[in-house]
C-alpha cells in the first residue's frame, strides 16, 4: 500500500482519499466531477483487480471471502465509522505530508498506522471485497459508510496536520 500511495503521489495519480481533503480548497462543480469521476475509476479499478487476484490465486481468494464475510458479520456499524474517520485522518496526514515537504516519511508511518490498526480504508476494501468475490448488500452498505466517514476523517487530520505543523520543526 504504501509503494502504491507513494506512486500516486509522485505521479499525481487519483486517489478519492488522498484527494478529498482538498474539495474544501477548491469546491467547483469540475473539482468535484474529477472527484467523483476519480472515486468510480478507483472502484472499478480495485474490484476488476480483485477479482483478477482471486483468479489468479483462488487459494487466497478463498481466505479472503472468509476474511471479508467475518468483517462484515463481527463489526458493528459504529465501528466500522471510527475505523473510516481514524483512517481518513491517518491518509490525509500522509498526503499532506508528501505535498508541503516532499517527503514519503508521513506515508511510510502512516499508511502502516492504519493497517496495523485495522482502520477501514473505502479503496482497499474495494479490493478486498473483489477478492474475496464478496459482493452483497451488506458489502456496498459497508462501502458506503467507509467512502462517507473517510471523507469525514480529513477534518481532523486537516485539523491535526495545521496544529503540528506550525509548531513543529521536524
Amino acid at each position: 500500500f504504501c509503494v502504491a500511495l507513494i506512486c500516486i503521489c509522485i505521479k499525481g495519480y487519483s486517489l478519492y482519499t488522498g484527494k478529498i481533503c482538498y474539495i474544501i480548497d477548491d469546491s467547483s462543480k469540475d473539482a468535484w466531477s474529477v472527484l467523483l469521476l476519480g472515486l468510480l475509476g478507483n472502484t472499478v479499478a480495485t474490484v476488476l483487480c480483485g477479482l483478477a487476484a482471486r483468479l489468479a490465486i483462488p487459494s487466497i481468494g478463498d481466505a479472503a471471502e472468509a476474511l471479508c464475510a467475518s468483517k462484515l458479520e463481527s463489526q458493528e456499524i459504529w465501528q466500522t465509522v471510527i475505523r473510516a474517520v481514524f483512517c481518513g485522518m491517518m491518509v490525509y496526514l500522509s498526503v499532506a505530508i508528501f505535498k508541503e515537504r516532499n517527503s514519503v516519511v508521513g506515508i511510510l508511518f502512516c499508511i502502516p498506522t492504519f493497517i496495523l490498526s485495522g482502520f477501514e480504508h473505502c479503496i482497499a476494501n474495494m479490493f478486498y471485497f473483489g477478492f474475496g468475490n464478496h459482493i452483497y448488500l451488506n458489502t456496498f452498505i459497508n462501502l458506503i459508510i467507509c467512502i462517507l466517514f473517510n471523507s469525514f476523517g480529513t477534518i481532523p487530520g486537516i485539523l491535526l496536520y495545521k496544529v503540528f505543523s506550525n509548531n513543529s520543526k521536524c
